[in-house]
């Protein structure tokens, strides 16, 4: 390669590792340049999901189910449609391990219909076990036995008529992760419509522009979060039909609302009966053979992505649901141990360690191709990462040497915040370290900021509201109910967010219910539990209550949304530090003409606090948590005039400067 890759040319720090990007690219190149040679195209290749499975062939009118068994000895078709005759439909097979049957429709038109069950009998070396189809697109548990079932699901076609929804057109995101099954109040599991119904108003309500859905591909375990899937094609019928998730998306879109999935494709269960583990017998078809194609922290299993066929499976999946369930695109869980043999968990500290020590290549490239058949796509369509390793060139474009991602979760943002509200009293927190934080990136990495995620909800961990307000939160929660560690809690519940939006990068996350700051971990149901949903739903009553607190976190969390989306905060470049105060624990800047000022003191509350402003005259208080209807002392009058005097050359502010208060101005004149 003789030009320079623009990674390369915008970050010389990689100068030594320029010969790694440029490989890392050519192998990219290399392997899109083979599926082209071989399927056609990329977007050909992905439409696996029209040819493994089950699928109408109109010209020979009939079903052809196709599986990739390639170590298989023999594969029937079972189920309602045959009164289960382990035998009576056996596949064919053919020289690239790939087992075919069809199914005549004048033979099983009243046999072989909507809803009806099915699973395939695979003779193994395992011997003979009923396995549910790898692309089965719903998958069902009986009541009774808890067993799991493939379901024939052949609807009538749903009308997407008028959804033109443009991901692109709703601007910086604003993203709100959501749970469908304990969304409800209601102690059980919610569903697809019930969230339409009662949840999707209060996100739109809140100002939010996206959603980011969990838990939709079909999972055994609950309690996973779905993080342990075991069907990629088959949304959770735990919360209702397919058709009903089709409907929730184009509702939200209806509503302006871009839909994220969080898609699982960096490992899956190991479960032999639900999952795709050993389907032909072997431990090495979908997987690295041996420990190697082992997590040893998830208890779960890694996918080969250097195989085809594996790659074939996960891009048609990426494409099915943006196809067939017109999802937006997608939070990639799981990037930082994909990435890497070690799985993110050891310490990168060389540039070498990114590109040439433990680094999963193959693993790499399939990320690549993703990003490049998700944006094909849809060009607006998003792309999140998680990823906590830094690897360099994750969000640039893949002509530039980079993996194509849009965004990078910021996942030290809320560790930080963890941090310092278990080790540090508050008159010790350090200014300097805040703002080094929640700027620590590059200046073309787009983050998204978020201080607290689901991670930090589920039993083991805190929310911020739980750490900061704890047990007091049952009982002093009342509005007339005054209480020195819930004062303190909303007020610093309320400046932590500011903080991280204003800051920490170009798009915003919340998760469910924290930005009213709900009371209680997530604990799903368990035998530790006596199996109980008390702990796996979303206390709305709470925040909907107007004698309690909560009310005062959510009306902040709608005003702060308001005013960071209305003046493009996230979009504009990074903040400009104006002033640092130590004594005081004050911090002021400026992002995208709006001045922010941060007083995390405990006690301090300074009249006549002075500062610069990057130009004279007349300040709106635009935002002031300090507001009576934020749950604030009200110690400034709405009324209040703010200009700015000029001293030669400077521009100052003069305020009255209360403690544990953030507030924002806006110059008009």
């Amino acid at each position: 390669m003789t030009k320079k890759l623009k990674l390369i040319s915008d970050d010389p720090w990689l100068e030594p590792n320029a010969k790694d990007v440029e490989d890392r690219y050519n192998r990219y190149l290399e392997k899109l340049n083979r599926i082209n040679r071989d399927f056609g195209n990329l977007h050909d290749f992905a439409d696996g999901y029209k040819y493994f499975g089950f699928n109408f062939d109109r010209r020979q009118n009939g079903w052809t189910y196709r599986e990739w068994a390639p170590n298989a000895k023999g594969l029937y078709l079972v189920g309602d449609f045959n009164n289960w005759q382990q035998f009576a439909h056996p596949l064919k097979r053919n020289d690239f391990g790939i087992w075919e049957i069809f199914l005549a429709y004048k033979n099983y038109q009243d046999t072989f219909i909507h809803g009806s069950k099915i699973k395939v009998l695979v003779d193994s070396k395992m011997g003979l076990n009923y396995r549910i189809p790898a692309y089965i697109t719903r998958v069902i548990q009986d009541e009774d036995t808890k067993n799991f079932s493939g379901q024939l699901w052949f609807p009538d076609p749903f009308d997407w008529n008028h959804d033109n929804f443009n991901a692109g057109k709703a601007g910086d995101l604003f993203i709100y992760e959501a749970h469908v099954g304990m969304a409800q109040e209601k102690e059980g599991v919610g569903t697809y419509l019930e969230f339409v119904e009662n949840v999707l108003p209060r996100i739109v309500q809140g100002g939010y522009n996206a959603i980011q859905l969990m838990a939709i591909q079909e999972h055994p375990y609950y309690g996973s979060f779905g993080y342990h899937v075991s069907s990629f094609f088959a949304p959770s019928s735990r919360f209702g039909t397919p058709e009903e998730l089709k409907y929730l998306i184009k509702k939200a879109h209806e509503a302006g609302i871009t839909v994220i999935l969080d898609v699982i494709h960096s490992h899956t269960v190991k479960n032999t009966v639900e999952g795709i583990n050993r389907l032909d017998g072997s431990d090495g078809q979908y997987f690295h053979p041996g420990s190697r194609g082992e997590h040893p922290q998830w208890d779960s299993k890694i996918f080969d992505y250097g195989k085809t066929e594996v790659l074939r499976f996960l891009l048609s999946n990426l494409k099915y649901w943006m196809k067939e369930f017109h999802f937006d695109g997608f939070r990639f869980d799981g990037v930082g141990s994909m990435m890497y043999f070690h799985h993110g968990l050891e310490t990168i500290d060389s540039r070498d360690k990114y590109f040439r020590q433990g680094v999963e290549w193959d693993a790499i490239t399939y990320l690549q191709l993703a990003n490049t058949l998700v944006h094909n796509i849809d060009p607006q369509s998003v792309s999140i990462a998680e990823d906590v390793t830094g690897m360099p060139g994750l969000t640039s474009p893949m002509g530039d040497g980079g993996l194509g991602f849009d965004y990078r979760l910021g996942m030290g943002i809320p560790d930080f915040w963890i941090k310092l509200l278990k080790e540090y009293r508050d008159e010790d927190w350090n200014l300097n370290e805040m703002w080094h934080v929640l700027n620590d990136r590059l200046p073309h990495v787009k983050t998204v900021a978020y201080c607290e995620s689901h991670d930090q909800a589920l039993v083991g961990d805190k929310t911020i509201a739980f750490r900061l307000m704890d047990k007091e939160m049952y009982w002093h929660m009342q509005k007339d109910d005054d209480n020195l560690v819930i004062e303190r809690g909303i007020a610093l519940h309320k400046m932590i967010r500011l903080f991280t939006i204003s800051l920490g990068g170009q798009a915003y996350m919340n998760f469910m219910g924290n930005e009213f700051g709900h009371p209680e971990w997530i604990d799903f149901p368990r035998e530790g539990n006596n199996w109980s949903y008390k702990y796996c739903r979303r206390q709305w009553s709470l925040v909907d209550d107007p004698n309690l607190k909560y009310r005062y976190l959510a009306a902040f969390d709608r005003e702060m949304i308001r005013t960071i989306k209305q003046n493009k905060i996230l979009s504009s470049l990074f903040g400009n530090q104006l002033n640092m105060d130590e004594a005081n624990k004050t911090i002021v800047f400026e992002r995208n003409h709006l001045v922010f000022v941060f007083n995390f003191h405990p006690a301090n509350s300074i009249p006549g606090y002075r500062f610069p402003v990057p130009k004279p005259g007349e300040y709106h208080l635009i935002l002031n948590s300090d507001d009576r209807q934020f749950g604030g002392h009200g110690r400034i009058e709405d009324s209040t005039r703010f200009i700015a005097q000029s001293e030669g050359n400077a521009h100052y502010l003069t305020i009255y400067n209360t403690n544990r208060t953030a507030m924002v101005f806006k110059r008009v004149v």
